[in-house]
């Protein structure tokens, strides 16, 4: 742009402009609207300039031909009011003729039809679709503690020799938790540390599973010194509990049978708990933080309760990937819906109404991408996310295999709670 004539009420065209302080038209003073054939003017004085070259007017001043241009007076003097439009530095050359201002005009209303038809045609997302979501995300937050305050109440954490033996087993408790309303009712403030053995619910005739010997099983683990096994079956134990609470509030769940409800929860409860861990892992470290360093474990916590890094490996490996996705919150609560409603788990009857809910939240998940995750993360987002489900299955086997070879030693399965023996006790193949 050309540099304009000296004014001290004009800006420097070619510098930087403060939003915040107010543009001056550098012809009347009046308040500035943007740059006008080359220059920074109001409308009223574009409007002028424009008018006065299209029609080639001849003004004369009535006075001595030097007369001062302000917002009040600018109509009484033409001649100097023209004459200051092209002393600031407005051009006629780049006024548009009438056939190029209509061309113009053309233009911006086409552009804004083909917006407008792009917005229509972009993926929205309907209310139902909305309301799953949101009642998903509520769910999530009644049942993931970001402050993990419940953690105190565990079998507190012992990084050394065992010394915590012999906590009191109780009879099956997990179609108890799925008929209660209160998904909080098993682990209140003082469930921890002892189960009592009064919790005697009945089961679902049907739920009398017999346990599994698998010969191929064979994990190198040292099994004489799991001092972190305790509490950190309580935290499994703990998350079981949440991850309960929180299927019994996806849509659709609780219109399962009950056998059906049972054998999702007892196949994906594993892989539900390794996504929610997901937000509490930290990269810098490789650990999960949950709140004091009491609360943070990193490998090494986890080998003392009993597995090896014939699990832990692939798991942490996992868990960077799907850091790494940077998943909104929405997208993680409705891939942890997804995992658990999967109609290929062993022992669902209905599976074509199982497949119908997850098909839907899948749709929902999809949308929910293309709408509001921008790129260049959304590029491949969803089946990313799939793949990770994948992922899921194979550590959900190794940990089947390593919590087997755990359980057949009675002085360890002792250490666990009634709800991690049945739920990975009694498994359904």
């Amino acid at each position: 742009m050309e540099t304009m004539a000296a004014s001290t009420s004009l800006p420097d065209p070619a510098g930087e402009f403060d939003r915040n302080v107010p543009r001056i038209c550098g012809v009347c003073g009046d308040r500035a609207t943007g740059f006008h054939f080359n220059a920074m003017t109001c409308e009223g004085c574009k409007g002028f300039f424009r008018r006065s070259m299209k029609r080639k007017a001849m003004f004369t001043c009535p006075f001595n031909g030097d007369c001062k241009i302000t917002k009040d007076n600018r109509r009484h003097c033409q001649a100097c009011r023209l004459k200051r439009c092209v002393d600031i530095g407005m051009m006629k050359e780049v006024i548009l003729t009438d056939e190029e201002v209509q061309r113009k005009r053309e233009m911006i209303l086409k552009r804004k039809e083909e917006e407008a038809l792009k917005e229509s045609l972009k993926p929205k997302l309907s209310e139902e679709q909305q309301k799953v979501i949101d009642i998903l995300l509520e769910a999530h937050r009644k049942t993931y503690d970001p402050t993990y305050a419940d953690f105190t109440k565990f079998r507190p954490p012992v990084r050394s020799n065992p010394s915590n033996r012999g906590a009191a087993r109780s009879p099956s408790i997990l179609n108890q938790d799925l008929s209660s309303e209160d998904s909080t009712d098993l682990f209140g403030s003082d469930a921890f540390g002892t189960f009592p053995e009064s919790v005697e619910p009945q089961m679902f005739s049907n739920l009398v599973l017999s346990e599994e010997n698998d010969e191929s099983s064979s994990v190198n683990i040292d099994f004489s010194h799991l001092s972190m096994l305790p509490h950190l079956a309580d935290l499994v134990s703990y998350s079981i509990q949440k991850v309960i609470g929180f299927a019994k509030m996806i849509p659709g769940f609780r219109n399962l049978a009950a056998e059906d409800q049972i054998a999702l929860l007892k196949s994906s409860a594993i892989e539900v708990i390794m996504l929610r861990s997901n937000q509490s892992f930290t990269l810098e470290d490789m650990t999960w933080t949950c709140g004091s360093n009491d609360f943070k474990y990193r490998i090494s916590d986890v080998t003392q309760a009993g597995h090896s890094m014939d699990l832990l490996e692939p798991l942490v490996k996992f868990q960077v990937g799907l850091k790494k996705l940077n998943l909104h919150e929405e997208e993680h609560v409705l891939l942890m819906a997804i995992c658990i409603l999967s109609p290929d788990r062993p022992g669902v009857q209905d599976t074509s109404l199982v497949e119908s809910l997850q098909d839907r939240l899948s749709e929902i998940l999809q949308t929910y991408i293309r709408c509001r995750h921008p790129p260049p993360g959304s590029r491949l987002l969803y089946a990313k996310m799939i793949q990770k489900l994948a992922d899921l299955r194979s550590l959900n086997e190794e940990h089947s295999k390593q919590y087997r070879c755990l359980s057949f030693q009675p002085e360890h399965s002792m250490q666990l709670t009634p709800l991690v023996l049945e739920v990975f006790g009694n498994e359904i193949s």
